[in-house]
């Protein structure tokens, strides 16, 4: 049977992402970083939300697409350096899945869609923006949550908690609570959200 244009929009994605020349370990297995994010990504997100639309999934699957291409330190080393890079990086994001879509026969409407979508477009009113904000914060809560705390202060941690938690809705705060989090992890949690 001849694959459905999402499943080649997803399978093109996957083979950009393959191409991270950076290895993130898990259990033994090495994987391309971003190739694992996005699967991550889009497991979260179907736990999350069953009913996901194919454009959610898509912007799931898709959000950090290429992402090693465009290297932090090519800006400056501050808050406002921080923020041009991760905008900048959306941009790309949002133009590589644009023309994949294209690519395999999307029309404008939707490919728009899908790029409002990664450019986290009116963000807490578009609920499918909301979404993937949820999404990015569960995943980085469940997966590499710890590893961060380990190698950053508590009250760097706490900070970066506290943003997070800022980003997400109710539903996304009922969810993160239920998270494995390990003993320190939890009470760093509790503390942030206190």
């Amino acid at each position: 049977m001849k694959p459905t244009r999402f499943e080649t929009a997803i399978a093109l994605i996957d083979k950009k992402n393959a191409q991270d020349p950076n290895i993130y370990e898990v259990a033994g297995f090495e994987y391309p970083k971003e190739l694992l994010y996005s699967q991550r990504m889009s497991r979260k997100l179907l736990q999350f939300d069953p009913n996901a639309s194919k454009a959610l999934q898509i912007a799931a699957r898709a959000q950090h697409i290429c992402r090693w291409k465009i290297a932090r330190n090519e800006f400056p080393m501050d808050r406002v350096g921080y923020l041009k890079w991760r905008e900048t990086l959306k941009k790309m994001h949002a133009k590589t899945t644009g023309e994949i879509l294209q690519q395999v026969g999307f029309d404008d409407q939707f490919v728009d869609r899908v790029q409002k979508i990664i450019l986290k477009k009116l963000i807490k009113k578009n609920e499918e923006s909301q979404a993937l904000e949820d999404v990015i914060c569960l995943v980085f809560l469940d997966y590499y949550f710890d590893e961060f705390a380990e190698k950053h202060s508590d009250e760097k941690v706490i900070d970066i908690l506290q943003k997070t938690w800022v980003k997400m809705s109710e539903k996304g705060h009922k969810v993160a609570l239920k998270l494995p989090f390990s003993e320190s992890g939890l009470a760093l949690v509790k503390q942030a959200i206190s």
